[in-house]
């Protein structure tokens, strides 16, 4: 039996009665559909009442929308649940994880980069207060992964870095923001941990390959510092580790097993060896590097029976929820871990006060809880920590600050290819006219015309200076975060051919590890996310107004020798 009253949820007596009250009077089903935080695909009042009066599930998880929108959605799937429900978001950059209106702040990198742990706590502030007001009471954050790998394209700048110290440091910032209220608690991710293998976990299932005693040197470090300061929540990824089975199995591991479907790694490891007592939840279930061991109608259940207490998403709603129940049929979820799953889901509830809240009342949020989003004290916040966070990596060619009668004639590339690029590449263009560049887009050669203006004097005679805008974002299902060119052989002006005829800056608001690929650039910034104030702070900072601050939280040069000549 868990104990309730201890650590992390500190009931008390009528507490635990109304976990206990609940729990005895749910039928099986109401179980199964407990252990279930969806994304639902609609806002629609009506259609959120008829799934959650069909379907009791423990939480939900919305995306950014328009505040009032998610609100009103919110408040409908609260006010028709029996139980109240765990409202989750992905929380990681700010606000704007669930309110289009909310503050951006920045990614984790960029707060990193700030080296301040007062700017991290700024930005849990940010991400509980407007999350609670559109009725979030359960942040998917922060990252606690370790960029150990420059070549991963998930974990990036999604991370606060690879020094384990430090990662500690900023979440221990972020966690104290984000819960100081008490209206949205935390989740710890992503279990046993990323950033190790160069794979995507939405694409297949990587590995940490560390073994056990590099592991406790590492995230052993960051998990066991949060756990002890009683993070109530957890996030397993999709993420093999065979040391953690060959801790318990005492013989080589030869099965690509996700810690999601392992019981060695959650119940042995995260519970077990590290002590955790609180909620457990998977990553999103649909993603590929869920299956590699076990097919769905087995892995559903499996993921609770080996101590999970939620599966995140649906592959197909019905067939999951159908999934789940067959498997206690069928005994691949016992009885007793489906209850222990259900009391830890109902024992976060109550040391969140959802209960009295719900009971009194006070659970709805209303339009005028909105007017928090994007607060002037927030943006002000924002605005600090992109000045702190950009870092300039190298300038070799002592091209900065700017001069304007020296440089005048500007070729402006912007290099990725997402919807974000128009909205960059036009707050650039027009900051840099401000300052009285002459300011020319790249407009991507064709077969056609590719060789027709090709000498380096015409190139030399057009322009003073290049700028590469980096606009690579971090984003799910990219097998790689690198430059791709529009050009072939150095033929064009999109490949950097001309590093030695004109000088070239590069400015990343993406990926900070573009040197692999561009070592030749011999001056070179690291923004780490494309918010507007990141960009307004760069050109600041280019043209000598601001000095840099950040400090890399990891290697830029991605350990090669070339990068840093």
């Amino acid at each position: 039996m868990i104990d309730l009253k201890a650590k992390p949820f500190y009931l008390d007596d009528a507490q635990v009665k109304w976990v206990e009250d609940t729990l005895n009077s749910m039928t099986e089903d109401e179980k199964a559909e407990q252990l279930f935080c969806p994304l639902l695909y609609t806002n629609e009042p009506e259609a959120l009442k008829a799934i959650i009066r069909q379907h009791p599930f423990g939480g939900v998880m919305f995306r950014s929308n328009p505040a009032k929108e998610v609100q009103t959605a919110i408040n409908t799937l609260q006010e028709n649940s029996k139980i109240p429900m765990l409202i989750s978001a992905n929380l990681e950059d700010g606000g704007n994880g669930v309110a289009s209106e909310g503050t951006y702040m920045g990614r984790q990198m960029l707060i990193s980069a700030a080296n301040d742990t007062e700017k991290a706590y700024q930005l849990g502030k940010i991400c509980g207060v407007e999350g609670a007001a559109v009725g979030v009471n359960w942040g998917f954050s922060p990252v606690i992964d370790l960029d150990k790998n420059f070549r991963n394209p998930i974990t990036n700048v999604r991370t606060y870095g690879s020094d384990p110290d430090h990662v500690l440091a900023m979440a221990r910032g972020y966690i104290k923001g984000l819960t100081e209220e008490g209206k949205v608690i935390p989740t710890i991710k992503h279990f046993p941990g990323d950033g190790v293998d160069e794979r995507d976990q939405h694409l297949v299932t990587s590995v940490n390959s560390l073994s056990i005693e590099e592991w406790e040197e590492n995230y052993g470090k960051v998990y066991r510092g949060l756990i002890e300061d009683g993070a109530m929540t957890a996030m397993v990824g999709h993420i093999a580790m065979p040391a953690m089975e060959e801790y318990f199995d005492k013989k080589p591991c030869e099965k690509v097993i996700p810690a999601t479907n392992s019981k060695n790694i959650i119940t042995g490891y995260l519970r077990g060896v590290l002590g955790f007592n609180g909620l457990i939840s998977t990553d999103a279930s649909p993603m590929v590097g869920l299956l590699a061991n076990t097919k769905r109608d087995e892995a559903v259940p499996q993921t609770i029976e080996y101590g999970c207490d939620m599966l995140l998403f649906t592959k197909d709603l019905d067939e999951d929820i159908q999934f789940m129940k067959d498997g206690i049929k069928k005994g691949i979820l016992s009885q007793e871990r489906l209850n222990d799953a259900n009391r830890r889901i109902l024992a976060t509830k109550a040391a969140m006060g959802l209960p009295k809240l719900k009971e009194e009342g006070r659970l709805l949020k209303n339009e005028e809880d909105l007017a928090v989003l994007s607060a002037p004290e927030h943006i002000q916040w924002a605005k600090e920590c992109a000045d702190m966070g950009v870092t300039l990596v190298k300038d070799v060619q002592h091209l900065l600050p700017l001069d304007t009668k020296k440089y005048k004639k500007v070729l402006l590339e912007i290099l990725g290819d997402f919807d974000s690029n128009d909205r960059v590449y036009g707050q650039f263009e027009q900051l840099l006219t401000k300052e009285g560049f002459q300011v020319t887009k790249y407009i991507p050669e064709t077969f056609e015309t590719i060789f027709l203006d090709s000498k380096v004097a015409d190139f030399k005679a057009k322009y003073d200076l290049v700028i590469y805008i980096g606009n690579i974002e971090n984003a799910s299902n990219k097998t790689t975060a690198r430059i791709n060119w529009h050009t072939l052989f150095g033929a064009g002006n999109n490949l950097p051919w001309f590093v030695r005829e004109v000088p070239t800056l590069f400015i990343s608001v993406g990926n900070p590890y573009h040197l692999f690929d561009v070592p030749m650039i011999k001056t070179y910034i690291n923004g780490y996310c494309h918010s507007p104030y990141v960009i307004d702070a760069v050109v600041e900072k280019i043209m000598g107004r601001s000095e840099f601050k950040g400090v890399s939280p990891i290697d830029p040069f991605c350990g090669m020798w070339d990068t840093r000549l």
